[in-house]
């Protein structure tokens, strides 16, 4: 009988599993979730910390999805890329589906509700415009704007600070432009009914998705798709990424329950010439003055916390959401270097994103997404204005050192 002295392999040290997320921003967003719905329902009321938690939803699936308007528009423009456009176009669709049955009866759930609908006129083409061109200097559009800022983006920290100087000059300026030549509010729900209004909206959006195909083919041969997913299951529903067609339904879900719980659709921008117009306030400015607050529900609006104020709660959600979204999918890492150009690109792109949804009666969820969801001809009039601003933005971005790149990128604006 022998007997081993060999001597056993010696076991490997115990060590937790490696975590692939931002543990400090993860657990930053979620207390900034809970302790904000919970402020926010004891100063403002529970529907009001409702409507934080939906702006929250609505930043991580910006976020996940990378549903940028900004990008989807420079890489068609650029290189005939029509995958974010098609999904914009899924977007509106089952928003509208969804929006006009219940904007024609003007109730749902029992709660009046009303859509954004807006007159047609120079300061809507004019702003729209402008707001294209800062849509692609400024490196995102209104949406694009805060959820990159809560997803960790320090550039577009700058944008957003010169995005509420913009529209607060715009709110300063407001009356001016409503003076010029104006056509009055136009509802395709009420020209047409809800039936014929849908009919022509999905004729419309089937139109454009089609010349996206038509075009994307011509230079491509083909209809080129996003990279492969690499994860799977819950895991992508909780940390992304995610295709953009299931961004563009929960969107669209999303802002329909938004017109559930506030009685009107989103927005987001109204809420920047709010902050602004406080903060000059603050300062000795006399904005209760301006003409933009003269309305009885306006001045009640400034005078008022942001708290009470729907698109205010919304927007922080959206920078709480896409915060923890960036931390779940472990992506949240701020840089604090901005080049020179790039840095000025932002200010301009800031100042006219601001200015120009001002005078454009919203941005590209006030007036696009929400306006052509409520059957607003403006909509689409701020859809053309604003698409032919892009086009001069995509080209003059190289001016300022910034790329126009060929394919989109994850959590790009």
């Amino acid at each position: 009988m022998s007997i081993s002295l060999a001597t056993p392999a010696p076991r490997a040290p115990f060590s937790l599993p490696k975590l692939d997320i931002s543990p400090g921003a993860t657990l930053f967003a979620g207390i900034a979730l809970v302790l904000g719905a919970v402020l926010i329902g004891q100063a403002a009321g529970p529907r009001q910390a409702a409507l934080y938690v939906l702006g929250a939803a609505l930043g991580l699936v910006l976020y996940h999805a990378a549903f940028g308007f900004t990008s989807a528009w420079r890489v068609f423009i650029a290189d005939r890329r029509g995958e974010g456009l098609r999904a914009q176009m899924v977007m509106l669709a089952v928003a509208t589906a969804l929006f006009f049955p219940v904007l024609a009866s003007g109730l749902l759930f029992g709660q009046p509700v009303t859509g954004l609908v807006a007159p047609i006129g120079v300061s809507v083409v004019f702003g729209a415009f402008i707001f294209g061109i800062g849509m692609q200097l400024g490196g995102g559009c209104a949406s694009g704007t805060l959820y990159t800022v809560g997803g960790g983006s320090s550039r577009m920290l700058l944008t957003l600070a010169f995005f509420i100087v913009g529209s607060t000059i715009g709110a300063a300026h407001f009356h001016w432009w409503t003076d010029l030549p104006t056509l009055p509010k136009t509802s395709l729900v009420k020209l047409w009914g809800p039936a014929t209004g849908l009919a022509v909206s999905f004729a419309i959006f089937a139109t454009i998705a089609a010349v996206t195909v038509v075009l994307e083919r011509r230079r491509h041969g083909r209809l080129l798709t996003a990279s492969a997913f690499s994860r799977a299951g819950l895991a992508r529903v909780l940390r992304g990424p995610w295709p953009l067609v299931a961004g563009a339904v929960a969107l669209a879900i999303g802002n329909f329950a938004t017109l559930a719980l506030s009685g009107r659709p989103w927005g987001i921008t109204s809420a920047f010439a709010l902050w602004g117009s406080k903060a000059a306030e603050h300062v000795g400015i006399e904005a209760w003055s301006w003409p933009y607050w003269s309305t009885p529900e306006r001045l009640a609006e400034l005078e008022s916390s942001v708290l009470n104020d729907v698109t205010s709660v919304m927007d922080f959600g959206i920078i709480a959401g896409a915060l923890l979204a960036a931390g779940l999918a472990g992506r949240f890492a701020p840089t604090w270097r901005i080049p020179l150009r790039s840095a000025l690109a932002a200010v301009i792109g800031g100042l006219l994103l601001g200015y120009g949804a001002r005078l454009a009666y919203g941005c590209n969820i006030g007036a696009y997404f929400s306006g052509i969801a409520s059957g607003s001809v403006h909509g689409w009039v701020w859809l053309g204005a604003a698409f032919a601003g892009n086009v001069v933005g995509t080209y003059v971005r190289p001016l300022f050192g910034l790329e126009v790149e060929r394919s989109p990128r994850l959590t790009s604006c």
